[in-house]
Order: structure tokens, then sequence, then C-alpha cells
């Protein structure tokens, strides 16, 4: 499977955002399988109008034995703001916690960027070989770290909130990006299924709480629905950014893979 993002939206976008865009996609092929995942025909590539700008938003998703859902989302409205999103879903025999990033620039400069690995339980935090590898990565300091907003207590304590002030900076966040990023492949990939249905309904639970609060995002939400409407904007969210809906306990391995 080809790297999409080297002939897509990406090419247009902030440096930071392209660069980080490549190193997801190159990650991801060269940690996993991947196979396809059904996008609703109508929302892996977008076109609309923001403000009198063109609005353009790039869907990439994947599976992998371990995750039911690994997306990219890229977006530029105009030549003034660029957005990266990226979640990576865990299937629910799968005990993993949820990875996260997202970039927005606007008008050349980095105004917010945020990277996690946010674990599924509140109660039970990350796994500990998570909780060891996330503690002994270098903490690189930032002039304006950014306060997670009211509806990110889903976030773990090793979260980085930032707006990276200079180039050294944005590249401090993208090595920090890339380092979640890779302890989180390799470590789901010596991750063992489980087959207890207490631990499995932990998962579900977990991921229906992190897209409750992820659709609060105001920010996003408000973007959505100035360029495509109310309606449109909370499926968009719901069916493709944060779809939790159809999870279920006894979810199965759609892969096309053997079952783990």
């Amino acid at each position: 499977m080809k790297q999409a993002c080297y002939n897509s939206l990406c090419q247009h976008q902030h440096p930071l955002i392209a660069q980080l865009a490549k190193t997801i996609e190159a990650t991801w092929q060269n940690q996993f399988v991947l196979y396809p995942y059904q996008i609703p025909k109508d929302l892996g590539y977008i076109e609309g109008s923001l403000e009198g700008e063109r609005l353009t938003i790039e869907n990439h998703c994947y599976q992998t034995v371990q995750f039911r859902k690994i997306h990219l989302e890229l977006a530029k409205v105009g030549q003034h703001l660029d957005i990266l999103h990226c979640v990576m879903f865990p299937r629910t025999n799968f005990p993993l916690p949820i990875f996260g990033v997202d970039i927005v620039a606007g008008r050349g400069q980095i105004s917010a960027a945020i990277v996690d690995l946010s674990p599924v339980s509140a109660v039970q935090g990350l796994p500990i070989k998570y909780h060891k590898a996330l503690k002994h990565l270098s903490s690189p300091r930032f002039v304006k770290p950014r306060k997670l907003p009211t509806w990110g207590d889903i976030f773990s304590e090793f979260c980085l909130f930032v707006s990276p002030t200079n180039e050294q900076e944005e590249m401090s966040f993208l090595t920090q990006a890339s380092d979640f990023l890779s302890i989180h492949c390799q470590l789901s990939n010596q991750t063992s299924p489980v087959e207890s249905m207490e631990q499995k309904a932990i998962v579900v639970e977990g991921q229906h709480r992190y897209c409750l609060q992820q659709q609060k995002n105001d920010k996003t939400r408000r973007i959505l629905e100035s360029a495509f409407g109310t309606e449109w904007a909370d499926r968009y969210l719901r069916t493709m950014l944060f779809d939790c809906g159809d999870m279920a306990v006894t979810e199965k391995n759609t892969t096309g893979c053997k079952p783990s």
C-alpha cells in the first residue's frame, strides 16, 4: 500500500504538518500490515467553503489486527488555516491506550499542537509498559504551554499541549509526537489480545467516553457547522472523527486477516 500523503494535501500545508503526516504514514507502513478501512463515499475527500475561502478535507483510514481504525485527517482553509488530526482506536480485545495528535496552524503560525496516549480506563490508567516508556522520554521545554480544555480529563499525565513559538520548538514537538507514535506501535505489536469480557467492556466504555468528550470540542464543531451546516457537522463528528456508536464487546475482526 502506498504512502498516500506524499501526493496529497499535506504537500500544501504548514511544514510541521507535512512532516508529521509523512512520519505517521511511514510509521504505520513499517510497523503494521495495513488493511483497507471503509470510509463513507462522501467523507473521504470533501470540498466546501468557509467565509469565502475554499475548505478541503482529506481522510486516510486503515485497520490492523490491533486497531479497528487508524485515521489521519488533513484539512486546509484557503491559505490561512491548516489542520492535522490523527487517532488510533484499538480493537475491543486489545487493552491499549488511544494515540491522538492534532496540529492547528493559522497564517503560518502553529497555534495549537497536542499529542497524547490516552488511557481507556481512568481507574487503571496507562499500561505499566507504556508508563515506563513515556517516563524515559526527554521533556522538551516550551515557552507557551497550553491549558487543557474543560473536557480534557480523558488525557494522560504525559499529554503535551503547546503553542510552538519557533522552528526549534516545532521540531521538538515533531520529535515528541514521533516518539509517542513509535512507542505505541512497538508496544501494541507486543501486546496479546485478551479474552476477558470484563476487560473488553472496559475498552468499549473507555472509547465511548473518549469520543463523547472529544465531540465537545466547540472549535472543531463551529468550523464544520459554518462550512457544511449543523446536521452534516454532527454526522461527520460521530461517523468519521469519533465513531464508536456501533462498538460492542463482541466486535469481530473484519480485516480479512486471521482473527487474534
